[in-house]
């Protein structure tokens, strides 16, 4: 059986470790993935911060986290001495998210980014925000003649047309995301397909040095 993998970053991993409790191995959990599900294929749907780096929506489907990567050193080296302590280690925060991605690149997910935009709403408040769920969905979507089973990274109930799509065209879908942050309707949806992440620590708890 074809399987392809579709993570929502967003929403499987919000918050990292401080949310999750534990870092994860990526390249463990791409393993998993093969080994449990037979998945050819991961994509890796999630936001990053591109400053000014000019980014053609309508050539590109993903930012081209390379290019981003030399983008953002030579900034920092170009304009470094005129930025303030506090801009330098947001900068320096953003590089290593990049890093991040162009590392999981390496370990073989297939990447759509989107870049973080910002936002103010009805109370004027500011926001920032990447959503990629119209990509995953289209994604999953355009590709459904190349699998026979989805396997889906994401709690977002906003998923729901497109996976009942799928299951009545055939298709497997299982759902392997975070139980606390997962929608009633995909966990009725999913029934005993719907696997809790969280039970996944031993197996993708990225060992970390004692400080």
């Amino acid at each position: 059986m074809k399987a392809i993998a579709f993570i929502d970053a967003s929403n499987l991993f919000y918050g990292g470790k401080k949310s999750l409790g534990w870092s994860i191995d990526y390249q463990e959990l791409l393993t998993y993935l093969n080994e449990k599900y037979g998945i050819g294929k991961a994509y890796f749907f999630g936001g990053v911060e591109v400053y000014r780096f000019d980014f053609d929506y309508l050539t590109y489907d993903s930012v081209p986290i390379r290019q981003l990567e030399t983008y953002l050193v030579e900034l920092i080296e170009h304009d470094g001495s005129r930025m303030s302590e506090a801009k330098l280690l947001l900068l320096d925060r953003h590089l290593k998210r990049v890093r991040f991605y162009a590392l999981l690149e390496q370990f073989g997910y297939s990447l759509i980014l989107k870049p973080v935009k910002t936002y103010r709403d009805e109370d004027g408040n500011q926001t920032r925000k990447a959503n990629c769920d119209v990509d995953m969905s289209f994604c999953m979507m355009k590709e459904r003649e190349s699998y026979s089973r989805a396997v889906v990274l994401s709690g977002d109930g906003d998923f729901l047309p497109v996976l009942k799509f799928l299951k009545k065209s055939g298709k497997e879908v299982i759902v392997l995301a975070r139980s606390a942050r997962t929608a009633k309707e995909i966990k009725q949806f999913a029934g005993s397909n719907f696997r809790d992440f969280e039970y996944l620590r031993e197996r993708l708890k990225r060992d970390e040095p004692e400080q």
